[in-house]
């Protein structure tokens, strides 16, 4: 008797990287946690769920190899990535890893080409593969974006199915609170979520979740989320893919007047953009908190129009850009002209030009806490603009820029600094005096016959934990000179 087709899942999230030059990422972890609850769940997707999580290149490409190797025609076969995507100079795709070094991908990441192989190679003729990246590097300080990434050309092809968070240079969002102190899914992942565990991927009321109804409902989440960001989907398919059963539909919550896309004008009242402001801080900042004011330009309610948009005369008519859309008929992109309202105001207000509310600089405290790290981001919510037509404002996200320190480096919640001797006080030992991260000095025994190299480890004096009590190490490294 032939064995029953497979239902199996391989989970990658990479959210901590050894290259300063990558910001570490809170959101991959939650992704992989909340798609495996929904996956295995033997009354929604039904699948055998394997993790990598933090990997190394060489240990991810291993899994995903393994993963592919020795499958069925009829097997069904999942793959989500939720990690930095990159590329380089030739505009070739990299999955990025803990090790990844931005200049060298092809030893250190994970390139797309090698997953395109293995899938082609794969005897299974249903893949779907589930990219929460973004393709341009802008995850990166100071990187420069193009839209030079031919992920279809690189990914696609029969048999399988590929869903991406972004296209070209966008930016794929981290979550409501982005790299706030508490990780939720990403937004391209929470709607993922979303649409299986509510059922509301369901688009035909079959009762099971096909994954183009999946990227509908995905596409949809993300548009009424008023993320700008594109998913995409590329298909080759025999027949359909379902990756979930859906029993039970739910209502989502919210206005009963929310948008319904190619089916209803949207509101008027929009809720306003997030807002992300890095904020530069000194190591001694980062490790024990502080207290910062910042000055913020965001959008407040217009008084001279009473949030109406216009003065006198208070008709609206449909955007002529968009056609009352919101979104502009070629691409679906969002339209510009109206915000995504796909109203205008008849007789403007000349303060805020209809929108019904006007830019305003602002003053506001917020807490560093002691022991945050570099690029997580600290959430203020409600600080953010008044969305269109004085609609519910957006967040404030503050995210931690740790600046160069003359002395120290961290690692995780310890620091390390070197110390210099010379050679005969190595040999017969000293009292050297070392610097301390509260700013001071410490005068530390070297015993007799310290080489070069040697590290010498002070307990509890790092970077205090974030969510425990103590504190990391000082590291110190020796240095014996002439």
């Amino acid at each position: 008797m032939a064995a029953a087709p497979a239902r199996d899942a391989l989970l990658i999230a990479t959210g901590r990287y050894d290259s300063p030059v990558l910001a570490q990422l809170r959101s991959p972890s939650r992704d992989a946690q909340e798609l495996e609850r929904l996956l295995a769940d033997p009354a929604i997707g039904r699948f055998n769920v394997s993790k990598v999580i933090d990997g190394r290149s060489y240990e991810i490409a291993q899994r995903v190899e393994e993963f592919f190797y020795g499958r069925n025609r009829d097997d069904l076969l999942l793959v989500h990535l939720s990690c930095h995507g990159l590329k380089n100079d030739d505009g070739e795709l990299y999955f990025a890893a803990t090790n990844t070094n931005k200049n060298f991908l092809g030893s250190t990441a994970m390139s797309a080409a090698f997953v395109h192989e293995q899938m082609r190679r794969c005897r299974a003729r249903s893949i779907v593969l589930l990219l929460d990246c973004c393709f341009s590097g802008a995850f990166m300080a100071g990187a420069k974006g193009d839209d030079g990434v031919d992920l279809q050309g690189q990914l696609s092809g029969f048999g399988r199915a590929v869903l991406t968070a972004t296209s070209r240079t966008e930016y794929a969002w981290e979550g409501d609170n982005a790299r706030s102190l508490e990780p939720e899914p990403s937004r391209f992942t929470a709607a993922i979520v979303n649409g299986l565990a509510t059922g509301n991927a369901d688009r035909d009321g079959d009762g099971k979740i096909a994954v183009d109804e999946l990227y509908e409902h995905v596409y949809e989440y993300l548009r009424q989320a008023r993320v700008r960001q594109s998913p995409r989907m590329w298909a080759e398919l025999e027949y359909r893919i379902f990756v979930a059963d859906a029993h039970h539909r739910v209502k989502p919550p919210g206005d009963p007047a929310a948008p319904t896309l190619g089916r209803a004008p949207w509101p008027k009242r929009l809720r306003g953009n997030d807002a992300v402001l890095p904020l530069n801080l000194t190591l001694e900042e980062i490790a024990f908190g502080k207290e910062k004011t910042l000055r913020v330009e965001t959008a407040v309610p217009c008084g001279d129009c009473a949030t109406v948009g216009s003065v006198g005369d208070p008709r609206l008519v449909a955007c002529e850009a968009c056609l009352g859309r919101g979104a502009l008929l070629a691409d679906d992109a969002f339209c510009e002209q109206c915000e995504g309202a796909g109203l205008l105001v008849l007789n403007p207000c000349a303060t805020c030009a209809g929108a019904g509310r006007r830019p305003l600089v602002r003053t506001l405290t917020v807490r560093i806490p002691a022991g945050i790290e570099n690029g997580m981001r600290i959430r203020l919510g409600g600080e953010g603009e008044v969305g269109p037509g004085a609609g519910q404002p957006g967040d404030l996200y503050v995210e931690a820029v740790e600046t160069p320190h003359p002395t120290f480096t961290r690692e995780g919640d310890d620091i390390r600094s070197r110390l210099r001797l010379r050679r005969r006080e190595a040999s017969k030992g000293t009292i050297a005096s070392v610097a301390t991260l509260e700013g001071g000095t410490r005068r530390i025994r070297i015993a007799p016959g310290t080489r070069d190299g040697t590290i010498l480890r002070l307990a509890g004096e790092g970077v205090p934990h974030l969510s425990a009590e103590g504190r990391g190490d000082h590291l110190i490294t020796v240095e014996v000179g002439s």
